[in-house]
């Protein structure tokens, strides 16, 4: 995994600005070749076009950037170019990731929650279900319509997931990169109050479905390998779970 479209369109939600200062672009003859995101401080997540990921000269010339830029961590998941001049100048290997991923060509089963699309009409119950699923959460309905505005928000889409007796207990974001191209699932939460219910396993499953929905070819998801029950809830709902990788950080 790289940083997808659906990586900016969450973040956009803390302003148009925000994003802006956090972005880094690297482009040659007009065309972007790189982009990296700063997702918190000293951290930096990166995309790298595969038609320069061999190139040892632009590669250095990212990494200097990004020593500029104050990186202390950076996610570099391709470009074998800028991941060997990381190993050589010894960054050291930090927290292993999971990645996964499920293939869409075939039809992804029911769910067993009823699952709306996020509107206006629901977007308290979308907020309300995010706060109570992640105890630092600062999401608000005005992030939320913040976030939908953006364009990367076009290929977007919130579910909330409701139980047999009308309870918000689940939700999740899809991020589309276009027809026939990965999407993404960022974030997904269940509510504290109706977790170890198969909620977790089911909102995947309505995310998977309307990905494929959405024309995309598969549905990836990357978590924090020492979260052993997301892991297991994504892998539950059908998804491989792929090698492991870790981001790199600098020696001290």
């Amino acid at each position: 995994m790289q940083l997808h479209s659906g990586d900016l369109g969450w973040n956009w939600s803390l302003g148009t600005q925000t994003m802006v200062d956090a972005l880094r672009v690297w482009s040659r003859d007009e065309e972007v070749s790189a982009v990296g995101m700063q997702d918190a401080p000293g951290l930096f997540r990166m995309a790298i076009a595969p038609a320069v990921a061999d190139d040892d000269k632009f590669a250095q010339r990212v990494l200097d950037d990004l020593d500029r830029a104050g990186a202390t961590v950076v996610e570099a998941r391709f470009g074998d170019a800028l991941r060997g001049l990381l190993e050589r100048d010894r960054w050291l290997a930090d927290k292993p990731w999971s990645p996964l991923c499920r293939d869409l060509t075939a039809p992804v089963e029911e769910c067993g929650l009823r699952i709306e699309v996020v509107g206006e009409h629901n977007v308290r119950d979308r907020v309300a279900v995010q706060r109570a699923s992640f105890a630092n959460s600062t999401f608000t309905e005005q992030r939320w319509r913040t976030m939908a505005a953006t364009p990367a928000y076009r290929n977007g889409r919130c579910l909330v997931g409701y139980d047999g007796a009308g309870a918000a207990v689940a939700t999740v974001t899809v991020w589309s990169a276009g027809p026939g191209r990965p999407g993404l699932l960022e974030p997904l939460g269940v509510h504290r109050d109706h977790q170890r219910r198969g909620h977790g396993r089911a909102i995947t499953l309505a995310a998977a479905a309307a990905l494929r929905e959405m024309g995309a070819s598969a549905a990836t998801v990357c978590t924090s390998s020492s979260n052993v029950a997301a892991v297991a809830t994504y892998a539950s709902a059908g998804f491989e779970r792929l090698a492991e990788s870790a981001d790199f950080r600098k020696p001290a």
